[in-house]
């Protein structure tokens, strides 16, 4: 059963957070091309297409810990120091995922959506809001990715798996 929730755990970690982290580091270079192009149908869409990418796999994503917690709970390594700081850091990823980058995508498209196509209008975005996505995107990659070496290196784990 081990090897199962294991498989299930990784296997939903890359179909559900990579696409995250893709379409996520994507957005704000993207966002600053539309911006520059007001009313390009198409760079709209590819923020759009972005953004629906976020969000569907940010919810698909909560697999990756219950999955995650059912795999360390059958290893018996729920009391593991390596484990308590990468549920921690998971948390964190997700808050600055749902609190910082997914409504910095909203108000950016929002911002887009007043843009008449003649220049900025009220409320558009600024390169600043671009830079500020782009560094709440590199902080939840980098909890991911610290996440990641604490389960493929387990430090102090007695497991052997």
């Amino acid at each position: 059963m081990t090897k199962f929730l294991l498989t299930v755990h990784v296997l939903a970690a890359i179909i559900a957070i990579g696409p995250v982290t893709v379409a996520a580091s994507m957005f704000p270079a993207a966002a600053r091309t539309a911006l520059a192009a007001p009313g390009d149908v198409r760079a709209t869409a590819v923020l759009r297409t972005l953004h629906r990418v976020c969000r569907v796999y940010a919810a698909v994503g909560v697999v990756v810990p219950v999955f995650g917690l059912a795999t360390a709970d059958s290893l018996g390594v729920l009391g593991d120091i390596w484990l308590i700081v990468s549920i921690v850091l998971t948390g964190l990823a997700a808050t600055v995922l749902a609190g910082l980058v997914l409504p910095g995508q909203d108000a950016l498209l929002a911002g887009l959506d007043t843009m008449d196509g003649d220049g900025p209008g009220d409320g558009v975005p600024d390169r600043r809001a671009t830079a500020r996505l782009a560094m709440y995107t590199g902080m939840f990659n980098l909890l991911w990715a610290v996440v990641t070496v604490l389960m493929i290196v387990r430090p102090g784990s007695t497991t052997g798996a």
